[in-house]
């Protein structure tokens, strides 16, 4: 707490706002900025507060668009017109009082008020007007008007731009399968773990974490497991020793498609932060070679270290452009993984800003740097290799449209269909996501849901000259 004019200011609080105005004003990323911040303050703070600061970070930046709607129901002076302090304030106040439960609509009114003292002064009066008439009835209403047939409805009941459920609506998805994948972008999303069989086993690490308290449940491919109730998952000693490493189902399943043997050599050409590029190797069984890029030295670091935790010695990395052919790799490799750069707009749940920071001009630009890297490492693979295409985007314009559009210039490639043997059993609910997901055997589109992020996989394989 911080004294301010004879009023206690929260800290925890003021450290959200302070996140919250930088993501606005410099488009910063909040995992980066709310790190940042939360290291520079770790002596004033406790466990408690990183945990509040945390949610209204993510919260206010899931719910922003939904939020500003109940400010303009009861602010005379338009959005543009308030002070960017002022409107975070509003926006993580009225967070607070709809969604979070536990905290007093007092509680949420008087910090606001404190908060708008130091960082707004004659705007007090304004915020705490504003404040005291919000209630979760407001949020109530929006929902009360949320019509599927009514799409700026539904962009206002679960935050999502117009211009994105314009572009699904294009794609001939019908309004209640636009309507839920709004909805699951907002879900908080589940901690998944990849068990990193090169050191444990799925029975012995699970019955680790248990014993301490953890609650797991087995996932969907054979390698995961789900976690609640787990606090700070990097402060685990089986997170440290590298018994396992954090990473999505539907990432994984990029690297299982590859299907990548012991002792082929594998291209990973946007390797960064390295959860596929492990997991290739994990399947290899670290045996045989995997050359990794990323356009950033500072972005392979990452992969070298995930490497390191986990124990795996047959990684490469370069700093290199995918984008630019370099003859030295010509059909050098046996297989490679493209999880291209895109509009990222499947990871809403893990990266709100995203949908804040993303415009539908970019639509262009990622889709040219995209096809460019698909044709380029395309002619690194030998006769008869596998590629893999992938991105955690939903549109078909990064996805469905880019192969379409590779295969009519290159007759010496197909499609190959993929093996739903990837399952780690045959249990009901895993059945029902492949029959949900998986087109013709042949391209594996996932829009966010319950469990999983939102993805696209497709296999191509290099036909052997006659």
């Amino acid at each position: 707490m911080l004294t301010i004019g004879g009023k206690i200011v929260d800290k925890a609080r003021e450290i959200a706002l302070k996140v919250l105005y930088k993501i606005d004003k410099e488009n910063a990323y909040s995992n980066i900025i709310l790190n940042d911040k939360i290291n520079k303050n770790r002596k004033d703070i406790n466990n408690k507060d990183i945990g509040l600061i945390s949610e209204i970070v993510y919260g206010v930046t899931t719910w922003k668009l939904t939020l500003d709607e109940i400010i303009k129901k009861y602010s005379k002076i338009r959005l543009k017109k308030i002070s960017p302090w002022i409107l975070n304030i509003l926006r993580m106040s009225i967070y607070q009082i709809i969604f979070l439960d536990k905290i007093p609509k007092s509680a949420a009114v008087n910090e606001g008020v404190n908060l708008a003292k130091k960082y707004g002064g004659r705007s007090t009066g304004f915020t705490n007007a504003i404040l005291r008439k919000v209630n979760k009835e407001d949020y109530d209403e929006i929902l009360k008007n949320e019509n599927k047939d009514n799409l700026e409805s539904v962009s206002k009941a679960y935050s999502m731009p117009m211009w994105i459920i314009e572009e699904l609506k294009k794609e001939n998805l019908k309004n209640e399968e636009i309507e839920e994948i709004c909805k699951n972008s907002n879900i908080r999303p589940k901690i998944t773990i990849r068990v990193n069989t090169l050191k444990t086993n799925i029975k012995e690490l699970k019955e680790r974490l248990v014993s301490k308290g953890i609650e797991v449940e087995e996932g969907i491919l054979k390698d995961f497991l789900i976690l609640n109730k787990v606090g700070n998952i990097e402060k685990l000693e089986e997170f440290q020793k590298g018994l396992f490493t954090i990473q999505d189902e539907v990432a994984g399943l990029a690297a299982l498609t590859l299907e990548p043997k012991q002792d082929e050599i594998v291209l990973d050409a946007c390797s960064s932060p390295g959860g596929k590029t492990t997991y290739l190797a994990q399947i290899m069984n670290n045996k045989g070679k995997i050359i990794a890029w990323d356009i950033h030295e500072s972005r392979t670091k990452l992969v070298d270290a995930t490497a390191k935790r986990l124990g795996i010695n047959i990684i490469e990395t370069n700093t290199k452009d995918a984008t630019v052919y370099e003859e030295c790799y010509k059909e050098k490799f046996d297989k490679i993984l493209l999880d291209v750069p895109c509009l990222g707009l499947g990871v809403l749940k893990r990266k709100p800003d995203i949908k804040w920071q993303r415009k539908k001009d970019d639509i262009e630009e990622i889709t040219n740097i995209q096809y460019k890297i698909l044709e380029t490492c395309s002619k690194y693979l030998k006769e008869g290799g596998k590629l893999v295409y992938s991105t955690c985007s939903i549109f078909k314009n990064e996805n469905e449209d880019i192969i379409y559009k590779f295969l009519k210039s290159n007759n010496d490639f197909k499609i190959e269909k993929i093996d739903k043997v990837l399952l780690k059993n045959e249990k009901e609910k895993d059945e029902k996501f492949f029959e949900k997901y998986l087109k013709n055997n042949e391209i594996l589109q996932v829009y966010q849901n319950e469990e999983t992020d939102g993805f696209f996989i497709c296999k191509l394989a290099k036909i052997p000259r006659k």
